[in-house]
């Protein structure tokens, strides 16, 4: 017998069989609420830019809106004149990466920065820095996106003041603005420091910070009716992501670069991803065949 035709036989069954099993496995239906979970991809501080990260600025918002992301994350933080920027943080190191080291003094490369100076430093001299007014302009000028905030201040009263002026800044031009402003918190405390502030549409909790057990994770998603849980690589579980799809709640995996990471996450039950460089085609593409590395 010719073993050719018996080894593409063999192949097909194996691949048959893993699909099989692959596609058994609980995998999350897409939401029926409205809102940023009509997408599967979140851009990591506001996505990646000819290979940097975390720049949160303008020229990689557009170049990954124009790759067919609408859904934003963006780091905020207060200024040292307590205006909102987009930021992920203010040391010395991280000032470096992003080769603003030049734009400021020696002495203060690792300290906050007043609102102006953040302004002036572009990001490798070509990127804008985004204050919060700026992502309201985005927001008012594309109608289709939705910002995820990541406050880098956590702290009660920091916190506070940041979505203070969120929801003040946001009512000033269209309330309505705020229907797509999507809160991460980080402890379950900080649900009722969000409402009385305003009563966000969706609101996601975020573990990377969270000392929650799965279990208070699967109780307070389900009491509070949060549109999603986002979690580490590290932290997701097929039983933990199982156990929020059976209560409707999507999870979200961060920070995911690798289509093999994907494929290997939607097998889990996992619903969407942070990124900075995927797009929403790359995600859907993510399936057994990127898996299996075809």
């Amino acid at each position: 017998m010719n073993p050719k035709p018996l080894h593409y036989l063999l192949l097909f069954a194996g691949v048959t069989v893993l699909m099989f099993f692959t596609l058994s496995k609980p995998q999350a239906s897409v939401p029926s609420a409205p809102g940023f979970q009509a997408h599967r991809v979140v851009a990591h501080a506001m996505g990646g830019i000819e290979g940097l990260t975390y720049t949160n600025s303008y020229e990689a918002f557009i170049a990954n809106y124009e790759k067919g992301t609408r859904v934003f994350e963006a780091d905020l933080l207060l200024s040292k004149d307590d205006r909102l920027i987009a930021r992920h943080e203010w040391g010395e190191k991280f000032t470096e990466m992003l080769g603003q080291e030049a734009m400021v003094k020696p002495d203060e490369r690792g300290t906050v920065w007043s609102y102006r100076e953040f302004k002036e430093a572009k990001i490798l001299g070509r990127y804008e820095p985004l204050g919060w007014e700026d992502i309201l302009d985005l927001m008012e000028r594309y109608p289709d996106i939705y910002v995820v905030t990541d406050t880098k201040q956590i702290k009660t009263e920091e916190f506070n003041r940041i979505y203070t002026k969120i929801v003040q800044s946001a009512k000033k031009r269209d309330a309505a603005l705020l229907d797509r402003v999507v809160p991460q918190i980080y402890n379950r405390e900080m649900w009722g420091d969000v409402e009385r502030l305003h009563s966000f549409e969706q609101v996601i909790y975020t573990l990377y910070q969270s000392e929650d057990s799965d279990e208070q994770v699967i109780e307070f998603a389900k009491e509070k009716r949060l549109a999603a849980v986002t979690m580490s690589e590290t932290r997701a579980t097929e039983k933990l992501v199982t156990a929020l799809n059976s209560i409707g709640v999507p999870s979200y995996v961060h920070t995911v670069n690798e289509p093999r990471s994907i494929a290997k996450f939607k097998r889990m039950g996992v619903y969407g991803f942070y990124t900075d460089f995927l797009s929403e085609q790359d995600a859907a593409r993510a399936g057994w065949t990127a898996y299996l590395g075809f």
